[in-house]
């Protein structure tokens, strides 16, 4: 791998802005990229080299930072979440009876062994999606609450089930070694807990702000990859190293520094790089040879709207409840491990990617019908800044400092 093409690649990520620019369209900012990657890859131009090893590695680090930050982005401390979990996880449990119902009719048309894949696929969610659309309408009220909710506990459920669902043989060993790195995780986190109640993280944080250090993006990535290595000696994804690792730090408070410090490395290079490589991985060329392929993405891109949609029956809006079906981490994570263990029929990689793309739209389409009809039950507020902003604050965190009042202008 060259210089070169890692400039290429760079250029060509901001295809992802473009897109997304356009508040209107709630777009996510990934679509862009991982197209882009789709046009410089395999699948039309090849001009990016996706089995490079260097590239790959790049990826991965990509791959378990934005696991690790769409961790960081459930809010596990806030107490009015804490209140909505009982509706969240009974929606949870509503979508994946659908699911589970769709994925074993769709897994009669392409392969009764691939059932519980299907059924996890649609019954997963994205809170690095979902969330930030949310956020994007200036949404408040307990609909928000309990969609957040929901949205959380089904992306920890599916983030676990998948490497189970993907090759039952090794059931056995990959469920050790998730709860492997979920101990480690929680180990991690009553380390965290004791550094902040302590206040060694907070003079930590002051000695490395003052000395331009940046001591705790180097401490916490230096975890990460560690969790990261443990999951790969275990043969568990990544994924789930670099979500729990989030919801950790998510549980302890992240500062605003440290937020804005990893929103850098993670949207502006790691994680453009991950998605440029997924998409130049994956060649849709081969739907062209197996048609049934698009067949089964659109299937399952359409089973996991309908699974999520099933959540009205208990209350939740609909345009909510559709929007809740968006995906992308878990599809990725499939094709990923899929990919490699060579498990996966010729194009099923490409017809996840698609079912993920149909969610996507679904999602954009609830959420401007929300938009422009707001659901019962919600309010329109002001939104939440963004990751890596001033919202971004933990224990310890130092508040921001108060805007001046004008003063008066002259005779009044």
């Amino acid at each position: 791998m060259s210089f070169v093409e890692l400039s290429l690649i760079c250029l060509v990520a901001l295809v992802g802005p473009l897109l997304a620019a356009r508040r209107t369209w709630h777009l996510p900012l990934v679509l862009g990229e991982l197209l882009a990657g789709v046009i410089v890859g395999r699948s039309l131009l090849g001009w990016v080299d996706a089995n490079n090893e260097t590239l790959k590695f790049l990826a991965d680090m990509g791959f378990a930072l934005m696991m690790f930050v769409s961790g960081t982005h459930v809010p596990v401390r806030d107490k009015t979440i804490r209140e909505a979990i009982g509706k969240g996880a009974l929606r949870v449990v509503v979508t994946a009876v659908v699911a589970v119902a769709l994925g074993v009719a769709v897994a009669l048309l392409f392969g009764p062994a691939n059932a519980p894949l299907y059924a996890v696929l649609m019954a997963s969610s994205s809170a690095a999606l979902v969330l930030p659309i949310i956020e994007s309408l200036k949404f408040t009220g307990t609909s928000v609450l309990e969609l957040t909710a929901q949205v959380a506990l089904a992306d920890v459920a599916a983030i676990v089930a998948l490497p189970l669902a993907i090759d039952p043989s090794h059931a056995g060993p990959k469920a050790i070694g998730a709860l492997a790195v979920a101990v480690c995780a929680v180990v991690v986190w009553w380390l965290l807990r004791m550094v902040e109640v302590s206040g060694a993280r907070h003079r930590l944080h002051t000695f490395s702000e003052n000395r331009k250090f940046a001591l705790e993006l180097r401490i916490q990535l230096t975890v990460l990859f560690a969790l990261a290595g443990l999951a790969l000696f275990f043969n568990v994804s990544i994924m789930l190293a670099g979500f729990a690792f989030g919801l950790a730090v998510s549980a302890v408070g992240e500062p605003r520094r440290l937020a804005r410090q990893l929103f850098a490395l993670n949207d502006g290079f790691l994680g453009p790089v991950f998605f440029v490589w997924l998409g130049a991985s994956i060649d849709l060329r081969q739907l062209g040879g197996h048609p049934q392929m698009i067949l089964l993405g659109v299937l399952l891109g359409l089973g996991a709207v309908v699974a999520h949609a099933a959540s009205r029956l208990t209350g939740m809006p609909l345009p909510f409840a559709a929007a809740s079906a968006a995906q992308l981490g878990v599809p990725v994570a499939a094709a990923t491990i899929g990919r490699s263990l060579g498990v996966l029929a010729p194009g099923e990689d490409a017809a996840m990617l698609l079912g993920a793309l149909v969610t996507i739209g679904g999602t954009t389409a609830a959420a401007s019908l929300a938009a422009r009809r707001p659901p019962k039950g919600t309010q329109v507020g002001d939104a939440p800044p963004e990751a890596g902003g001033e919202a971004a604050t933990g224990p310890g965190s130092p508040k921001p400092k108060p805007k001046p009042k004008p003063k008066p202008a002259a005779g009044s």
